[in-house]
Parts: structure tokens; C-alpha cells; sequence
């Protein structure tokens, strides 16, 4: 993977302004108006071939920077570099190098097939027709759009637009994707190939990878790098690998016993029984796991244990839970 910057994030900052809405005839005359900081002092860099998932909840700040990123939108501080170039000053050369997709957002022909919009595509990126027609090709056979490609896009399901959204972004080759909740809506089996097909393009193509998802399991597919950011702040930037060792805060004991024992006690941990299995959450913070573990086994004849992390979701939560608690103000 190449060493090279492809985004640079220098202190960004993305300020909104509203027209605050009361009752009666005042707030015609002398309107009030609110300030909000959807990004906050935003430092970032992403190299060449990465795949990076920038996580939140709802109002964190991801599209906004997204749309900074793509020239869509203005900072109101701070300063951006894509591959090099300034979004806003030279949005236009700056095209010709990212590719973006919204996934609530078509940019397809609906009533025209999906090869049109690809042709369009190549068009107004100046590429000779030979050219596109390869391309269009090339993307058929990396997203398995060849039963597809002469459908009219209106009529095509769910699954098979975001393949079609995904490689008319890729037309013209660009060095980075911007993916804003590319599997929004997609069942499972769906998901599942569009994520090996972006896992295969930044391998064979060395394509950088910025997605936005509220789904953990793209996360865990896709990205190997994890940027948190909540309230317009980045609170976590980890390999996505390390986040459950870094922030891990409770695991789960299931225990089959022979026969239940009489009292399934261990003070201060959460246990649950059914039939002859006992569950327990430990908390990390709060206990040492092959304590409890011991606890338990000493109670009968074990059948089976399982032992289980946090799942991703829950170790995010928690992140989210903690900043807040941080930033709460004391009565």
C-alpha cells in the first residue's frame, strides 16, 4: 500500500445557522437565530488504499464532512486536502478523482438503463467512447451487473441499484470512494456481495475507502481502520480489529450444567438461568473473568461453556455513552 496522503483533515470546523421558531407576531420582527457545530476541530489523515470507516450517531458530523470532503459544502474554519487539491477552490479538477455514493440518494437515469447512466457518466468525464465502453465492461463483470446492465433503473431491486450507484462512481477510476451508508436497506445476501466487492476493488485496485455506516457488520467486513466521532468531535480513531481489546467492558459466560445447581450465585455479576443453563455478564471493569469462571464451575458438572465478547455495536454504544458522560455538566 502506498505511503501517499490521499485526504489531509486540518482543524475542520462546519457551523450552521437557524431561525429560531416561537409562538406569536415577536420573532417576525426580531428573529432569533440558533448556531449549531455539526464539526468540531476535525483532524484527520487517510493514506493511499485505506479503508476507513468514519462511525456516529445520527447528527455526529459524518455526512457534513463528507460533503466538505467532495466540495458539496464550504467549512466555516479549517482547511481540507483530497488527493491533493482543495474541494471548493478546485472542485472541478477535483471530480475527475473521487467518486460518491449517497445511499439514500440515486444518481441514476430511473427510467433509462442502468448502461446509460454509465455512458453519461464516462461522458461527462471527458472519457473517450472506446474507453467507456471497456470500462462499462470492466464494471459489469466486478459487480455482476451482466443480467442487469439493459434494465431500466426504476426497475431494478434495492441490491442491484447500489451495485449499479457504486460502479457508475468508478467510471472514471477515481483514487478515493466516498460511500455515505452504501448498504442502507439491503438484505443480507446483498450486503454480503457488495461487500466482497469492495473488499476486491481496493485489493485489485488499490481504490481508497471512506465509508459512512450505522451497520456494524460493514464495519467489521470492510474497513480495517475505525474513526468514532460524535458531537462533530473525533472521540476514537483505532484499527478496527483493536476496538473490542481496547474498549471491551463486559463478556458472556454460558454454562451447561448436568443438572442445575441449587443456588447460582456470584456477588456482584448478572446471572440468569434456563433450564439447566446459567448465563452471566461480567463486567470487565468490575471483575476478573476467570474468577467468576471458577465461581461457576465449582457449582456442578459442566456440559459446555461458551464464552462470548461484546458484539462491535455494543462496544461502539458504549464509546458514545462514555464521551457523553465526560461532557455532562456538573449540578
Amino acid at each position: 500500500m502506498s505511503e501517499r496522503v490521499i485526504v489531509e483533515i486540518d482543524n475542520l470546523s462546519k457551523n450552521f445557522s437557524y431561525q429560531k421558531r416561537t409562538a406569536g407576531f415577536k420573532n417576525w420582527f426580531r428573529p432569533e437565530y440558533i448556531n449549531v457545530e455539526a464539526v468540531k476541530n476535525l483532524d484527520l489523515e487517510i493514506m493511499a488504499g485505506e479503508m476507513v470507516a468514519f462511525v456516529g450517531p445520527n447528527g455526529a458530523g459524518k455526512s457534513t464532512t463528507i460533503k466538505m470532503l467532495s466540495g458539496i459544502l464550504s467549512p466555516t474554519e479549517g482547511k481540507i486536502k483530497v488527493c491533493g487539491l482543495d474541494p471548493i477552490k478546485q472542485r472541478r479538477q477535483l471530480s475527475y478523482k473521487i467518486g460518491c455514493v449517497f445511499g439514500q440518494r440515486s444518481q441514476l437515469l430511473p427510467n433509462l438503463p442502468l448502461r446509460d447512466s454509465f455512458e453519461l457518466f464516462g461522458k461527462m468525464y471527458d472519457i473517450p467512447s472506446k474507453v467507456i465502453e471497456q470500462r462499462i465492461r470492466e464494471l459489469s463483470d466486478i459487480f455482476s451487473l451482466d443480467n442487469i446492465i439493459d434494465q431500466p433503473v426504476r426497475q431494478l431491486s434495492l441490491g442491484q441499484r447500489m451495485r449499479g450507484e457504486i460502479a457508475a462512481s468508478l467510471i472514471h477510476k477515481p483514487t478515493i470512494v466516498f460511500l455515505d451508508e452504501p448498504t442502507i436497506g439491503l438484505d443480507v445476501v446483498a450486503k454480503r456481495m457488495l461487500r466482497k466487492t469492495l473488499i476486491n476493488l481496493n485489493k485489485t485496485q488499490n481504490t481508497t475507502i471512506f465509508l459512512t455506516s450505522h451497520d456494524t457488520g460493514d464495519i467489521e467486513a470492510l474497513a480495517e481502520r475505525t474513526v468514532v466521532i460524535d458531537k462533530g468531535q473525533i472521540i476514537v480513531d483505532s484499527k478496527t480489529n483493536e476496538l473490542r481489546t481496547k474498549y471491551l467492558n463486559k463478556r458472556y459466560l454460558k454454562i451447561e450444567f448436568e443438572e442445575l445447581p441449587q443456588k447460582v450465585i456470584v456477588p456482584g455479576v448478572k446471572i440468569t438461568t434456563k433450564g439447566s443453563v446459567v448465563n452471566a455478564v461480567v463486567e470487565m471493569n468490575n471483575h476478573d473473568i476467570n474468577d467468576v469462571l471458577r465461581a461457576l464451575l465449582g457449582l456442578g458438572k459442566v456440559k459446555d461453556i461458551q464464552i462470548q465478547d461484546e458484539t462491535l455495536e455494543e462496544v461502539i454504544i458504549e464509546i458514545y455513552k462514555s464521551t457523553e458522560k465526560k461532557h455532562e455538566k456538573p449540578e
